[in-house]
């Protein structure tokens, strides 16, 4: 397997966690009908796609107008998923989006006959495109340049949308099928991965910024 894909592939399955989406998502929808189920997912993967490809095409830019160096933005990104993977370890980031789940839910519990759209908020931003995951592609696509890696970049977060859409579908089934046991397990793994990966853009950072070598 591709080294990069892989590292690509672990960062957004850590930023994303499609495994944590499936009871969130049940969670959300539990009150709607299938058929608008089934478009918010589609819904909010479409518009979570399109906000990473414009941020992974268009950070440097926007980087350039605001007079921020791809190193500095690398020290920051690695501290930002950093305390993402600390979070993780810790369970600190599930309490929060379960708890922003089921204030959805409650919502949706008050206004039953109103359906409401939840695929930009809080699916699209910030469940999938979070902070994390623009970080990531944007540090991503500084760090590679060339077309052959930035098309195993976007194949690599793209696995990840695709098991998110995934999760989303089959959310009901999915997390009777997988239990906290091993969501909990799978989520501290991941994190630790993360923390490395992090910790590896930080030190990438300072030493491009000072011209240490390597």
């Amino acid at each position: 397997m591709d080294p990069l894909f892989l590292a690509v592939f672990v960062t957004f399955f850590v930023a994303i966690d499609p495994i944590a989406m499936a009871p969130m998502f049940t969670t959300m929808t539990a009150r709607m009908s299938p058929a608008w189920r089934r478009k918010m997912a589609l819904k909010s993967i479409a518009i979570a796609t399109g906000i990473l490809l414009a941020f992974a095409f268009g950070g440097a830019w926007l980087l350039a107008q605001i007079h921020v160096s791809i190193d500095a933005f690398r020290i920051a990104g690695g501290l930002l998923l950093f305390l993402i993977a600390v979070d993780m370890l810790f369970e600190k980031r599930a309490e929060r989006r379960d708890e922003r789940a089921e204030k959805v839910a409650a919502q949706q519990a008050e206004h039953p006959e109103h359906q409401d759209d939840i695929s930009v908020f809080p699916l699209a931003i910030p469940l999938i495109a979070g902070p994390g995951a623009i970080a990531s592609i944007m540090l991503f696509f500084a760090e590679h340049p060339g077309l052959p890696e930035r098309a195993m970049i976007l194949l690599g977060v793209g696995a990840n949308l695709a098991l998110c859409l995934a999760a989303f579908l089959a959310a009901g089934p999915l997390s009777r099928l997988m239990g906290q046991t091993v969501a909990s397990m799978l989520t501290r793994i991941f994190g630790i991965l993360l923390a490395a990966l992090a910790a590896q853009f930080v030190v990438d950072g300072v030493r491009n910024a000072f011209g240490i070598a390597g």
